[in-house]
């Protein structure tokens, strides 16, 4: 598990261990928002020479007021996204020699939002990402998950093309009662008070992501939208193969410059 906050990752380590006592389980420090953070547990976990099926790209934030990463780019397009392209961009080798090592299919799967849908209207804010005037937090969260989308979809063409036993998939898990709307205090009160009786619980919402990750019926499925573990179409801006491309190559650039920082 890469997790932020390693004593909670502890907390939760030692839940699966009761519940499942013979369950083997590491938790690693991982800050999605930091991208020294990112390329320190890549290290550390290629170092330790493991197989690596299946990987969930989870962490997020939403709704923040505008504030710049550690590396000086937006929060939510820099943990919602970049994060993500940057562990999965240094973890994939490791996926493509385990896939054909074990001749099993690896997965990657991408939490992403319906909230895709909510976005600004060029879809990605290339020239202005870090651009504070016009901000809307929804808006910025809804680019960051479009990008997510968008992520998925163009790893999966380049998978593909490469012939590489491993599918890219990008999911929305639903409403669910989690602490994500902590910036929204007025919201995250109704959700906790509330969000039971109209939420899903934690379980219901991770059932979408271990679908993916775990079941036969999607082997061989690549560059999909899920929700309530079935594939949904997206709005045209989430399937505009030029604006993916674009997408890869403004990411690219990012880490790129960051790792030479």
């Amino acid at each position: 598990m890469g997790v932020r906050n390693a004593s909670a990752g502890a907390c939760v380590k030692a839940v699966i261990i009761k519940e499942i006592p013979n369950a083997k389980v590491d938790v690693m420090v991982l800050d999605l928002s930091s991208m020294s953070s990112i390329r320190n547990f890549a290290e550390n976990f290629n170092s330790q020479n493991l197989p690596l099926n299946i990987l969930i790209n989870n962490a997020g934030i939403a709704f923040a007021p505008f504030t710049l990463s550690e590396d000086g780019i937006e929060l939510h397009f820099a943990t919602n996204h970049l994060g993500h392209f940057l562990l999965t961009h240094l973890l994939l080798e490791g996926m493509k020699r385990t896939a054909q090592e074990t001749n099993i299919e690896g997965r990657i799967i991408i939490v992403s939002s319906d909230s895709y849908k909510l976005t600004y209207h060029e879809g990605i804010r290339f020239d202005r990402i870090n651009d504070e005037l016009g901000y809307k937090s929804i808006l910025a969260y809804g680019q960051s998950k479009l990008a997510n989308i968008l992520h998925a979809q163009e790893l999966s063409k380049q998978l593909k093309h490469e012939d590489v036993k491993i599918t890219v998939n990008a999911l929305h898990p639903g409403g669910i009662v989690t602490n994500i709307m902590r910036y929204q205090g007025f919201l995250d009160g109704l959700v906790a008070t509330l969000g039971k009786y109209v939420l899903k619980n934690v379980q219901q919402g991770a059932a979408t992501t271990c679908y993916l990750a775990l079941h036969p019926q999607v082997r061989g499925v690549s560059g999909k939208f899920f929700v309530d573990s079935n594939i949904t179409e997206v709005k045209s801006h989430a399937t505009d193969e030029d604006l993916a491309k674009k997408l890869w190559d403004f990411s690219m650039g990012l880490i790129k410059v960051q790792m030479t920082s």
